[in-house]
């Protein structure tokens, strides 16, 4: 399991570097079916668009998870 400074860091690579990468492959696959299918209706477009938009995160839900929260391996600060 990685720790939580591990997934913090993981999860900021994949939405600066990862994310950008995968929209821009999510684009070129709409583009690449309106090229062999034709321009599909702005629905069908959507719903494209909408399912590859929920796909990318599915592999990553580990790392995202929690990582919004405090550290929960760290020492408690208080007064």
């Amino acid at each position: 399991m990685l720790s939580y400074r591990t997934r913090r860091r993981l999860s900021l690579l994949i939405l600066l570097v990862g994310l950008p990468i995968y929209i821009v492959v999510a684009v070129s696959a709409v583009n690449w079916l309106d090229a062999h299918f034709g321009r599909q209706p702005i629905w069908i477009e959507l719903l494209v668009y909408i399912a590859l938009g929920f796909l990318w995160a599915l592999p990553f839900r580990f790392v995202f998870r929690g990582v919004g929260k405090a550290d929960p391996d760290a020492k408690d600060q208080g007064d």
